[in-house]
């Protein structure tokens, strides 16, 4: 009779039975005192297989088939066993979608009532659990049990093939599904498949493009909730995560746990091929494509390649001139939002990663790094082909080009090709004249950010590169290189076509256009060519009339600087350069090295006409005129034709009357007058 009206009471939702603990009620005193047991602690019924106890019977028999690896509730659709029917029956409704319990407050449904309770929770704010170590506060017991674990170090889940241990089950059969590399929940619509139900739908979302959640700030719409707060804390500028090691703060917990990898050194994935290790297996997998090569994502506007999808999205703005990002201090717009956060840096002053071996400091890590290597001299990337090494593997493989030959990328306005796509970009600007970057001090313009940077030193006045056996400092370390060769006499470029040897690679290359006779670069005033586009460039201002580099002792002005340097040395009297056989000093090196010829008799210019040779090849250029006939300097004045520039300006003189002074004093005591 007594279980009859207990019955009874469920149907008239009688609840008599009270904890005096927590003021739940509960329809029989059985149950209450069941309840008891979780404010008590009290477990009486123990597993003789491990040190669990449980506050009901059923909980232990239930607990003991873990054990046994008993599961006698097969699922028909995917061969899963469940200890419980119950859950067996929770299973089921993933293959059937189906999800009764629906939230009045939100479209979300659930599949059992239990679960749906729990959510409506997040719209009431209720957290009845309260953590007695800190301020956090629950939904659930379970939650606060395994909040709680944090502060007692707690990780009773230990993975039997490695050494993990986790917090909860849940936790470590997810990490167990890494060994055994199961994958039991497959796309329908793609081959792909997942460890976890979750990723599964998740990943379905991409094939039927639902994005629920909306940014209210900006127009982005995200998958997951989580996407979306994550996304909303750029907007706030919140980062509630924050390293008590070095105080970086961090949007996400996942972000600051890789974070504080660094600090611990911990670097579990290792390169078979090398011997790098990296904190994230993710970051393992996209190093390991540096050693096959493969580049799986494909753009489809032009052939470029990429090593992950993430770098291909970012390339496809370029073609899109998609910058989402812009700066607010100033008009820049940005690809991605990590290029607008380093731009921020600078208005901010802000330089965190700084050298420890000299005062530089750098944006990004990555720069830091990079720019370390230079102290170690550490050159990890070897060419298989010669013994030449390279700090960055993006330096190697632009090397082995050099040895394939490939230049993938031609020039549409000439034959030239290039070994890489920016090379090719920065030769159109020869062809368009296009030169972006300006100089704010004097208003020059360069074709590459590199050349605006390297001009920006000269106004600053910055020379960091010093040469250790004379005083002279330079802006470039390359610069300096190619000065110490002076101090060396080094000359490792040797020509095969006559025993000349050079500096530099690139005065070779310049010197072999003699051998063949290449002018590449024309002048379209005049039918003159050049060997280089240097030379050009000087050649031009002639027509135009251009001498920018003027003298501030007389009138004389000169195309190139370099010109106009020599001049000065004429006022100042200057002449560094000695001969060791006599007396005799010079305005420039090269003026020594023809005088030094006059001592050895060197005169390795010869005539191909007459037996004649000559110290210098201009000497002999003028001297092949005789035999041309040809007389390319006209006076202006009577049409008379002259070899050299240097006859004509001797002829000149006549015209204009210039009188030697010595003759103007005889035509005075004669005459009285200069007629």
């Amino acid at each position: 009779m007594e279980d009859l009206m207990q019955h009874q009471s469920v149907h008239i939702e009688q609840k008599p039975y009270q904890c005096t603990e927590c003021n739940k009620v509960f329809g029989r005193k059985k149950t209450l005192k069941q309840h008891e047991q979780i404010h008590t602690g009290e477990k009486p019924y123990e597993c003789t297989e491990c040190d669990k106890g449980f506050i009901r019977k059923a909980q232990l028999m239930e607990h003991q088939k873990v054990h046994t690896g008993e599961k006698q509730y097969k699922c028909t659709e995917c061969h899963k066993g469940f200890i419980r029917k119950a859950k067996l029956m929770l299973h089921q409704k993933v293959h059937t979608g189906e999800k009764p319990y629906k939230c009045t407050e939100c479209p979300k449904a659930f599949r059992t009532n239990e679960v749906l309770k729990k959510h409506q929770k997040i719209h009431t704010g209720e957290k009845p659990y309260q953590c007695t170590e800190c301020d956090k506060a629950f939904i659930t017991n379970g939650d606060l049990k395994q909040h709680q674990k944090i502060h007692t170090g707690e990780k009773p889940y230990q993975c039997t093939e490695c050494d993990k241990a986790f917090k909860r089950n849940g936790e470590l059969k997810q990490h167990q599904i890494i060994h055994t590399g199961e994958k039991p929940y497959q796309c329908t619509e793609c081959d792909k498949a997942f460890m976890r139900n979750g990723d599964l739908n998740r990943h379905q979302k991409i094939h039927t493009g639902e994005k629920p959640y909306q940014c209210t700030e900006c127009d982005k719409a995200f998958i997951l909730k989580k996407s979306l707060k994550i996304h909303q804390q750029g907007h706030t500028g919140e980062k509630p995560y924050q390293c008590t090691e070095c105080g970086k703060a961090f949007k996400t917990n996942g972000s600051l746990k890789q974070h504080q990898e660094v600090h611990a050194g911990e670097r579990l994935f290792n390169c078979t091929e090398c011997e790098k290790a990296f904190i994230r297996k993710s970051h393992l997998m996209r190093h390991q494509i540096v050693h096959t090569g493969e580049k799986p994502y494909e753009c489809t506007e032009c052939d470029e390649a990429f090593n992950t999808n993430g770098t291909l999205m970012q390339h496809q703005k370029v073609h899109t001139g998609e910058k989402p990002y812009e700066c607010t201090e100033c008009d820049k717009v940005y690809i991605t939002k990590q290029r607008l956060n380093i731009h921020q840096k600078v208005h901010a002053g802000e330089i965190p990663y700084q050298c420890t071996e000299c005062a530089k400091a750098f944006l990004r890590n990555v720069e830091l790094k990079q720019h370390q290597v230079i102290h170690t001299g550490e050159k990890p990337y070897q060419c298989t082909e010669c013994d030449k090494a390279f700090m960055r593997n993006g330096e190697l493989n632009r090397h082995q080009k050099i040895h394939t030959g490939e230049k993938p990328y031609q020039c549409t306005e000439c034959d030239k090709a290039f070994i890489e796509k920016k090379s090719l970009k920065i030769h159109q600007r020869d062809h368009t004249g296009e030169k972006p970057y300006q100089c704010t001090e004097c208003g020059k313009a360069f074709k590459t950010n590199g050349n605006l940077k390297q001009h920006q030193k000269v106004h600053a006045g910055e020379r960091p590169f010093n040469c250790t056996e004379c005083e002279k400092a330079f802006i470039r370390k390359s610069q300096l290189m190619r000065h110490q060769i002076v101090h060396t006499g080094e000359k490792p470029y040797e020509c095969t076509e006559c025993d000349k040897a050079f500096n530099t690679n690139g005065t070779l290359m310049q010197h072999q256009k003699v051998h063949t006779g290449e002018k590449p670069y024309e002048c379209t005033e005049c039918d003159k060519a050049f060997k280089t586009n240097g030379e050009l460039k000087c050649h031009q201002k002639l027509h135009i009339w251009e001498r920018p580099y003027e003298c501030s002792e007389c009138d004389k002005a000169f195309i190139t600087n370099v010109g106009l340097k020599r001049h000065l040395k004429i006022h100042t009297g200057e002449k560094p350069y000695e001969c060791s056989e006599c007396d005799k000093a010079f305005i420039s090196n090269v003026g020594l090295k023809h005088h030094l010829k006059i001592h050895t008799g060197e005169k390795p210019y010869e005539c191909s006409e007459c037996d004649k040779a000559f110290i210098t090849n201009v000497g002999l250029k003028h001297h092949l005129k005789i035999h041309t006939g040809e007389k390319p300097y006209q006076c202006i004045e009577c049409h008379k034709a002259f070899i050299t520039n240097g006859e004509l300006k001797r002829h000149q003189k006549i015209h204009k009357k210039i009188i030697p002074m010595y003759v103007q004093d005889v035509l005075k005591s004669s005459t009285g007058r200069l007629s």
